[in-house]
């Protein structure tokens, strides 16, 4: 099990004459589907990127506004002011 076979790389300019035309025809359907896969995987990437920021900055604005609202109240002070019998 640990002895694995590795492919070779082929070169098309060297192997094309070893191989035939539905061969290549073949590699190019692969390369295609690669192509979009990897195409679908950087808009996914891009997305999710985006929304990520998108939350970090609208849980970190909330967090903001909300730290600001508290320190604006003043009744607390009020309270905490007024003489004691």
């Amino acid at each position: 099990m640990g002895d694995h076979q590795q492919m070779q790389k082929v070169d098309l300019a060297s192997d094309k004459i070893k191989l035939s035309q539905s061969q290549l025809d073949y590699m190019k359907i692969l390369e295609k589907q690669n192509f979009d896969r990897v195409a679908k995987i950087k808009r996914l990437r891009t997305r999710n990127i985006v929304t990520g920021l998108t939350l970090f900055f609208g849980v970190t604005s909330i967090y903001s506004y909300s730290i600001w609202a508290v320190k604006q109240e003043k009744f607390l002070d009020e309270i905490d002011d007024s003489p004691s019998k």
